[in-house]
């Protein structure tokens, strides 16, 4: 691990904390390979190294060592950790000096072996940006912050209090830096970079909404098809990993990407063509993402106020066998795949379907009788009992009307 200013000194200690922990040393890891028992040295260096500044009290420290545990002489344990961690720190080829200094009953880490921390150069490089005057500079400053933070914050120890407390503020700092970053980049057109930053922040904090960031850059640069398979497998990636729709933000992009996508000029059978699908042939319902769903309810929606038509919006979902929802995340995923296929094997082709949520699709049943939907869902159990036993699929049907006219 190096220096996040990009040079590594020999004679330093750096110091992972985001993302995991990890110590090393002229190039070589402190931590690696360590077991279980060993945890105490960890739990110690954690805290020393974080708060070499101010310092830890011997009654914090004692806490954090050793929690609630029953410890006949809690000071003797304490000096025997903090024995063995100098053992172990000279054993790595550190230099032989007095590595944990005390002083009026607060333990420092000595100043005679260089900290670099990536928690506090994250800190250090957000004020910079923070002070900077010059906007390409705090632009700069932002990115590296950025690029810094390269996760949460001690994750194998997030139920700790004070863990808890230090990732939570860099999680806010980390939004921040990326919001500020964010405008930058947009104001000075810079979408190549936003893109990269975008990628990068969805991966180190998933789930946190990050590839909006990724797909305004796209649908900026005019990347249209780029946008449209990175909008497609985020919504499979939410929908698989948590059953999410996409955020109202990421809606309002796939919106003006529609609204901006141009397409060259042509014969209105050119266009046709480009238009129809691939294959006509293809049996089964008309499976597509959510969005695209939601645009066909609507316009059946304002087809519904010529009458003549029957139009049902059907919800089936995957539960186990005493009706309740399924938690285990690989069988859900697993199931909601067979049902998907399922349902596409056993509507018309006129029909349309989505994924909405882990174990559960909607479909659209046009042209058809209420009695009918009970049909359909027989053919859909059928054709799902024959991929798996001991679930069953509960159904939910309601006519589909046009709706009265929304008032400000």
């Amino acid at each position: 691990m190096g220096n996040m200013r990009g040079k590594t000194e020999e004679n330093t200690l750096y110091v992972q904390t985001f993302g995991g922990f990890s110590l090393s040393y002229g190039g070589r890891s402190i931590t690696g390979g360590m077991k279980s028992r060993e945890s105490q040295f960890i739990y110690l260096m954690e805290l020393l190294l974080h708060e070499r500044a101010v310092g830890v009290s011997r009654d914090r420290l004692e806490a954090v060592l050793f929690e609630d545990r029953e410890i006949r002489d809690i000071h003797h344990a304490t000096r025997s950790v903090i024995y063995n961690a100098k053992k172990r720190l000279r054993a790595a080829g550190l230099p032989d000096v007095n590595y944990i200094v005390q002083k009026d009953g607060v333990y420092y880490w000595t100043n005679e072996v260089p900290v670099v921390e990536d928690a506090r150069e994250f800190e250090q490089l957000y004020r910079e940006a923070e002070e900077a005057e010059d906007l390409k500079d705090r632009l700069n400053r932002y990115l590296d912050a950025c690029y810094c933070y390269r996760g949460e914050f001690l994750p194998a120890h997030a139920g700790v209090l004070w863990v808890a407390q230090e990732a939570k503020k860099y999680r806010g700092l980390f939004c921040n830096c990326m919001d500020k970053a964010v405008w930058l980049l947009r104001a000075s057109e810079k979408y190549g970079e936003m893109e990269e930053l975008g990628i990068y922040a969805a991966k180190i904090s998933p789930m946190s909404d990050w590839e909006t960031v990724t797909m305004e850059a796209l649908v900026s640069m005019r990347r249209y098809t780029d946008a449209r398979k990175f909008y497609d497998d985020t919504v499979e990636l939410y929908f698989r990993e948590q059953g999410l729709q996409p955020s109202r933000q990421m809606m309002e992009l796939v919106h003006k990407l529609g609204s901006q996508l141009e397409q060259q000029r042509g014969a209105l059978n050119e266009i046709q063509n480009r238009l129809a699908e691939e294959s006509c042939d293809e049996a089964g319902g008309y499976l597509c993402p959510y969005p695209v769903f939601q645009g066909i309810y609507q316009m059946v929606e304002r087809m519904m106020e010529r009458g003549g038509q029957s139009v049902y919006l059907m919800l089936c979902m995957v539960v186990d066998a005493k009706g309740r929802m399924i938690e285990e995340e690989l069988i859900l995923e697993e199931l909601t795949e067979n049902l998907g296929e399922a349902i596409h094997q056993a509507v018309r082709r006129s029909d349309v379907l989505c994924r909405y949520g882990g174990g559960q699709y909607l479909v659209l049943l046009v042209n058809t009788a209420l009695e009918d939907c009970q049909v359909i869902q027989e053919r859909i159990s059928r054709r799902f009992a024959a991929r798996r036993r001991r679930t069953e699929i509960q159904y939910y049907v309601n006519s589909v009307i046009c709706s009265p006219k929304k008032k400000g």
